[in-house]
């Protein structure tokens, strides 16, 4: 009886020995799950590393972005285009497109979007009568170029009353805007004559006031395109007592919606590059909004 109470005795002996050992943690496999952990981490912190630059230079990207679309210029009193820093550079020219968009406007778009230069095309009224003009119209902002207001029917605003004067500018706005979504921001008068109304209405309006530096292709000698890309690349309109150029830096050149004007535009652009001269981009001259809120 002692003999059995003993065997009974060691038997349990050994199976506690045997449940403690099962519940002993395995040193070796914690040792690798920490050196797992600790190399995932690490690769974790390189993979932040790696990724840390790349935010970096998204930023840097959208700094840029919105840096190329700060105003670089302003239209001073004698129409020409003028850096607003110093470290901006002087020799550019405008070009400017008036009475569109009549037969060529698309045209000459198409062939200033190849050569890569901006131009403000000035609009009519009377030229945005039918649903094909209204297209022309349409198609010449898709393309990015700026519409400017010309008055609704191109009458010398000095012989009208004010009423009417205030009529052909702000009904043009409100048509334009009815058609691109947005009202004009640059405003030239017929002739490029003005009363103090009218340019307080501009003013109202929110529009530049815009004239030009020098322009031949509505001078009957210069309706020829090769004559007409002579004169705006010299500056010089000798047939017209023009004999000195005009051409210098900030230029603000007038140009029309005619035949002879759309045949001689690529050769005036690359006439102007050869000269030192580049095409401004009218998206960088500064707006009236843009003036006020910088004051």
């Amino acid at each position: 009886m002692k003999r059995l109470i003993f065997l009974l005795i060691f038997a349990l002996a050994l199976s506690a020995c045997s449940a403690n050992e099962a519940e002993e943690p395995d040193d070796s496999a914690s040792e690798n799950t920490n050196q797992q952990t600790e190399e995932e981490m690490e690769h974790k912190d390189e993979r932040e590393e790696e990724e840390e630059p790349a935010k970096d230079e998204e930023s840097e990207i959208e700094v840029d972005a919105e840096a190329a679309n700060e105003p670089q210029y302003y239209v001073a009193e004698d129409a020409s285009v003028v850096p607003l820093e110093e470290d901006i550079d002087e020799n550019v020219v405008l070009l400017t497109i008036d009475d569109a968009p009549a037969e060529y406007a698309l045209e000459m778009a198409e062939t200033l979007q190849e050569l890569e230069a901006g131009a403000i095309f000035f609009v009519n009224g009377h030229f945005l009568d039918t649903p094909e003009e209204e297209e022309a119209l349409r198609q010449l902002h898709e393309m990015g170029f700026p519409i400017g207001n010309h008055t609704y029917n191109h009458p010398l605003i000095p012989d009208l009353p004010e009423e009417e004067q205030k009529e052909e500018i702000v009904s043009l706005n409100d048509r334009v805007e009815e058609i691109i979504g947005e009202r004009p921001k640059f405003f030239r008068a017929p002739n490029g004559m003005n009363t103090d109304y009218s340019e307080q209405v501009v003013v109202d309006e929110g529009m530049i006031l815009m004239n030009w530096t020098y322009g031949y292709d509505y001078f009957e000698p210069y309706m020829d395109a090769d004559k007409l890309a002579e004169a705006m690349i010299s500056g010089e309109g000798p047939e017209v007592d023009v004999d000195y150029s005009l051409l210098k830096p900030g230029a603000n050149l007038l140009m029309h919606d005619r035949e002879w004007t759309n045949e001689a535009l690529e050769r005036i652009v690359n006439g102007l590059r050869d000269s030192g001269y580049e095409i401004v981009d009218p998206h960088l001259i500064q707006t009236l909004d843009e003036a006020s809120e910088k004051e």
